[in-house]
């Protein structure tokens, strides 16, 4: 989780000490998007949140931009962010790195030190803090807090809690 296509099929390929067959994506492609389909649902509490944040929000992703449409369409989120979206594709060096959130930073405009990244990938959490980010890591998904925790980042498990926790660090 929290890993580009690209650095995901080389872990693969690492673990199985061999590459994978050409058509490996072609085959496994149809079974996320069938399970995306099926279960795929927005964070609980997550457009309420938006709704709550008054600075400007995008979303920076490891996915494609294929994929990031497709999921936030399903999760009904995809107009909040539309013109707004950065993909691990637009970069060299994907999440745990730091490029895509300085990337989308600087397209932006805004200085990394004045972005806050919302995460819920310890490959996330990581990249944010190497770009210089306040890191707010959401332990209401798949990662458990412990692997979100460390330096100038807030771990919280209710994304209800988002807001106050945003007006917090711009007080």
């Amino acid at each position: 989780m929290g890993l580009s296509q690209r650095e995901f099929q080389s872990s693969i390929e690492i673990l199985l000490g061999r590459p994978l067959s050409e058509i490996w994506e072609a085959e496994t492609t149809p079974l996320y998007t069938e399970a995306y389909r099926k279960d795929l649902k927005p964070v609980k509490g997550i457009r309420e949140a938006i709704d709550q944040i008054s600075v400007t929000t995008c979303v920076a992703s490891s996915g494609s931009h294929e994929k990031i449409r497709f999921t936030l369409g399903l999760t009904g989120l995809y107009s909040l962010f539309e013109e707004r979206i950065f993909s691990a594709t637009e970069v060299a060096r994907g999440k745990p790195e730091p490029d895509l959130f300085l990337h989308a930073a600087r397209s932006m405009g805004v200085r990394p030190q004045a972005c806050a990244v919302v995460e819920d990938s310890a490959h996330g959490v990581a990249a944010a803090r190497a770009a210089g980010m306040q890191v707010f890591g959401f332990a209401g998904s798949v990662t458990p807090a412990g692997k979100l925790e460390g330096p100038n980042t807030t771990v919280f498990e209710h994304m209800s809690e988002l807001p106050k926790l945003l007006r917090q660090l711009w007080m």
